[in-house]
């Protein structure tokens, strides 16, 4: 049977350019299982494990289904994370790049009023935590009634951190005429019932490539006393080498520790956990998106958001008591066809924890004996070597769809009366410039943001230094990027 690719479904070319320049080259098996229905408006749970591609298989239709002209949110997309709303957010506004569809995240510990602020703005499609959307559906802040789509991902994550009320609630403030989508790497019943309840005659869609998952992650397990395991991690990051490797710690405290200890020792290591600060946890994760360190050690908020193909490595020091963690931790390597490694540490009294996961995930995990004081010694020099070495540089799917992009900054928005067409209309009158050269426009009170496509920034940029938009010559330049 002859592979399917995007153009087979019926996308718009914006859709498709952007899918190209992203690198997208055919549907993952969740994206073909998914895009066809979703684009027939029809309501699905679906069953698929991270790292699969699900975040394209809702967002390529949403964002084709959306209409531009429509200035209130059309889509809500619930995530059990910061971490996670920040990269749904990012990937929207990457596969709606060419159709300038505009994606906000929203989610606590950012200043409310801010996002009240933005709200008001046009956004397309808005990204948020149960928490955050409900404090804004109370404060009356966010503007539901046009919302024709629900995106509800990592189900089984909202109810593992007590979201499900929160989720129901906000369910129950939206226009019933929508079309439900709920994924999951994992299906808990109390999920699937909730659901089920406000969704009309959905698909239930299961991608069943676990076992060829599987096989893409070699698993092992150390039994270690608590006290020994510092120990035991060196010995293992030492033979193993990884060249990224994220650490898994039960509590933050555990991560500070594991932390200073990696860090005094001369490893190329961060950490990320619910007490830093945002800001703080934002620039780790990019940074550690980017190659600029090898070890994140992070406590489970860190399983969310971490869209990298080539993790090679993740460590439990502290096995989960969830069986769905131990899915979602290990679920950040192995991806997008790469081989990788899940080694966990368990101590004597928490085989009971082991014993649980292992019926869950349906195979016994390979036990290992701490590697001997010799493979140790003989591994140190390119241990040491790789630390010395400047990791190499990673860059997302988007970075290449960003090449070529200039977003521009004028010194006007709302308070002058300014519009996205009086912006498109302009700045489409340069020589050698037409609309599809425009990208997301965000008008803000008093100021807006254009993207510049196709290399045209530097021409636009001079261009609009002497022209005037409703007759009026706002100061323009090139913007800190948003």
């Amino acid at each position: 049977m002859e592979e399917l690719s995007f153009q087979d479904y019926r996308l718009s070319g914006d859709i498709l350019r952007a899918l190209d320049s992203l690198g997208y080259q055919r549907p993952t098996e969740v994206q073909g299982a998914v895009i066809p229905s979703a684009l027939e408006k029809k309501d699905m749970t679906v069953k698929s494990r991270t790292g699969s591609g699900k975040t394209a298989a809702y967002g390529i239709p949403i964002c084709e289904m959306v209409e531009w002209e429509e200035n209130r949110p059309q889509a809500l997309i619930l995530t059990p994370t910061r971490e996670l709303a920040d990269q749904v957010k990012q990937d929207i506004m990457n596969i709606g790049r060419y159709k300038r569809i505009k994606a906000i995240a929203i989610y606590g510990k950012q200043p409310f009023a801010r996002q009240k602020t933005q709200l008001t703005y046009k956004n397309h499609i808005v990204v948020g935590t149960p928490g955050r959307v409900m404090d804004h559906i109370e404060k009356q802040t966010i503007d539901l009634e046009q919302v024709r789509f629900l995106v509800i991902d990592e189900a089984d994550e909202m109810l593992n951190m007590g979201f499900i009320e929160h989720v129901e609630k906000i369910i129950r403030e939206l226009p019933k005429n929508r079309m439900t989508l709920l994924f999951s790497a994992t299906l808990p019943k109390d999920v699937e019932s909730l659901c089920h309840r406000y969704m009309n005659d959905p698909l239930d869609i299961e991608v069943k490539t676990e076992g060829k998952a599987t096989s893409l992650i070699e698993h092992s397990l150390y039994m270690v006393k608590d006290e020994n395991k510092l120990q035991l991690l060196r010995a293992v990051t030492v033979v193993e080498n990884p060249d990224s490797c994220i650490i898994f710690c039960r509590t933050q405290t555990r991560v500070e520790v594991v932390f200073k200890e990696l860090e005094k020792q001369g490893y190329s290591c961060n950490r990320i956990h619910g007490g830093m600060e945002q800001d703080d946890r934002t620039k780790v994760m990019n940074a550690f998106k980017q190659g600029e360190f090898r070890y994140l050690i992070a406590t489970d908020v860190a399983a969310r958001g971490i869209d990298i193909d080539s993790i090679s490595h993740v460590i439990n020091y502290d096995i989960p008591q969830e069986n769905e963690s131990y899915v979602h931790r290990t679920g950040r390597t192995g991806r997008a066809g790469h081989s990788g490694k899940a080694i966990s540490f368990a101590t004597p009294t928490e085989e009971k924890f082991v014993h649980n996961i292992e019926r869950y995930i349906g195979f016994e995990i390979p036990r290992k004996t701490s590697p001997a004081k010799e493979t140790v010694t003989q591994g140190k020099v390119a241990f040491e070597a790789k630390m010395r070495k400047q990791t190499a540089v990673k860059k997302d799917r988007g970075s290449r769809l960003g090449q070529g992009v200039m977003k521009l900054y004028f010194n006007g928005g709302k308070k002058k009366k300014m519009r996205a067409v009086d912006f498109v209309g302009t700045i489409a009158k340069i020589e050698g410039v037409s609309p599809e050269d425009i990208g997301i426009i965000t008008i803000e009170d008093n100021a807006s943001y254009v993207d510049i496509l196709n290399g045209k920034g530097r021409l636009v940029l001079q261009m609009m230094k002497e022209t005037t938009i409703k007759g009026k010559l706002l100061k323009v330049q090139e913007a800190n990027r948003m």
